[in-house]
């Protein structure tokens, strides 16, 4: 087992891993890393975890130094600037005239490089805006095409719950969700019901839907046939959180209720008196 360090880059980010060198790093601590595109601030998820080196990638790098307050005046700095960058950058696109919408703008911590977030419905032929853009800043700049799921865990915002975007605010990664998973929970299968912000499924599907499969195991399907205390009937609704199934008998309208306990009652009893 390794001691390693983990770090986010941006809140609710990807937790990357360092080695901690023969420092101590505290939760929320900045530090200075070296990243895949260059030095950068990052911020301490995990102060200290023990993990298999074989979960981790070869070349784990060394945080550099907890980051001092000009380290941290510099990346300060750069936000700001970034913040103005982006404003330039939208005249720009305006003016190239390319379907595309400018999410966020960030420099790397020792300016070699600036990052121009942007989502659009396809490819776009964004090489005249570089030049352009290089031209103006006088570093090396990439534009980077992200997904409406990203974009919704760049910017933020308020999901149907009322509460901040999970995704904004503590979901490190991407879950996958599926629209089983609503009607696995008996939600309303409406797009608008089940969608966030991004448009896309809603997280928070994923988030008790083992309960609802471990409850779905459990209990009988639907158009199966089941013993009652009043006779056989057939399954025609299921409320799995309650653990209610409702059932049907031959010649009646009205679909009755029981308890999963009270099913297993007469199954149990069936099993005795044979």
């Amino acid at each position: 087992m390794v001691e390693v360090v983990g770090v986010r880059f941006r809140e609710a980010g990807h937790i990357y891993y360092y080695a901690p060198g023969k420092n101590d790093y505290r939760y929320n601590d900045k530090v200075l890393v070296e990243s895949q595109q260059a030095q950068q601030i990052a911020t301490v998820a995990i102060p200290k975890l023990e993990m298999d080196p074989s979960d981790l990638s070869d070349d784990v790098k060394t945080i550099l130094h907890k980051a001092s307050a000009k380290e941290l005046q510099k990346a300060e700095e750069n936000r700001l600037d970034a913040l103005a960058a982006f404003k330039v950058a939208k005249e720009k696109i305006r003016a190239h005239e390319l379907e595309m919408k400018l999410i966020q703008v960030e420099y790397t911590f020792d300016r070699s490089k600036m990052i121009f977030y942007f989502t659009a419905d396809g490819r776009v032929d964004f090489r005249e805006l570089v030049k352009d853009l290089a031209s103006v800043f006088r570093t090396r700049i990439e534009l980077r095409q992200i997904g409406v799921r990203d974009e919704a865990k760049i910017l933020g915002g308020i999901g149907p719950c009322g509460r901040q975007l999970c995704c904004s605010t503590f979901l490190g990664d991407f879950i996958p969700v599926s629209i089983k998973m609503a009607k696995d929970q008996g939600l309303s299968l409406n797009p608008t019901k089940i969608s966030g912000l991004c448009g896309r499924l809603m997280c928070c599907l994923k988030y008790e839907n083992s309960e609802y499969e471990l409850a779905k195991k459990e209990m009988p399907d639907y158009g199966k046939d089941v013993e009652t205390p009043d006779g056989k009937g057939r399954v025609v609704g299921l409320n799995l959180l309650s653990r209610i199934v409702k059932v049907r008998f031959p010649g009646r309208e009205t679909a009755v209720e029981y308890s999963h306990e009270e099913l297993l009652t007469v199954k149990a009893g069936e099993r005795n008196d044979g």
